[in-house]
């Protein structure tokens, strides 16, 4: 299996929004250009801030990929919420290391590989939409789980949640796909949570709290 390195899958010259974002951002600018050619100004003014709100929701800035090759990076941009020990995982029964990273409506909401390799399975799951910062949200709200194999014949699993405000989980790969480490997947819109699921011994580099950045700030290391 071969792996394309993202900085030739990605154009330097596409536009810096994500796609699933192209109708909000036209049906407000056609909104905020019917309220000034009929003269409401004030209504096109706020039509304006929310169109512009709406272009910086959905940006979507290229990254660099690291260099070294061992290296897990964050599958989103946001707060580390939760480390923990869990017991079994999305699609296997054995212990493994969960980390929760919340997406708040300021961060960036594109997702990315965090580990080069194979979609071995997607499994969709409806849920709740209970705030996503919180822990129960991982099991109990609308999710989309993707298992993926490395090329080392490791397993690592990411988790898309919707939270209170984001309805919307968007994943745009599919199974047997062949993906890139940092290579953009998908999106959640407006408010948002993604747990990582990596095997048991893999150390880690983050801590509670700690910000980080899709495709860019290193997790741990699968050895």
């Amino acid at each position: 299996m071969e792996y394309q390195p993202i900085q030739n899958r990605i154009r330097s010259n596409r536009i810096p929004i994500a796609r699933s974002g192209y109708p909000f951002v036209l049906i407000a600018a056609l909104v905020t250009g019917g309220f000034a050619l009929i003269g409401f100004g004030i209504l096109a003014i706020l039509g304006l801030m929310t169109t512009l709100f709406i272009v910086y929701f959905f940006r979507d800035p290229d990254r660099k990929d690291p260099v070294e090759s061992e290296v897990i990076v964050a599958p989103a941009d946001g707060r580390v919420v939760s480390i923990e020990a869990a017991a079994k995982g999305p699609f296997s029964a054995e212990p493994c290391k969960k980390i929760g990273i919340f997406m708040s409506l300021l961060d960036v909401h594109v997702n990315r590989m965090p580990f080069e390799g194979r979609i071995a399975e997607i499994r969709y799951n409806t849920g709740s939409f209970m705030a996503a910062d919180r822990s129960q949200a991982s099991g109990l709200n609308e999710r989309n789980a993707i298992l993926v194999e490395t090329r080392g014949g490791r397993w690592i699993s990411v988790v898309q949640v919707a939270g209170l405000i984001a309805r919307r989980i968007v994943c745009r790969i599919r199974e047997n796909e062949a993906l890139a480490r940092g290579e953009r997947f998908g999106l959640i819109r407006f408010g948002s949570r993604v747990d990582l699921y990596l095997p048991e011994s893999t150390p880690l580099r983050v801590h509670v709290g700690d910000r980080v950045r899709g495709g860019i700030s290193v997790i741990g290391y699968l050895k």
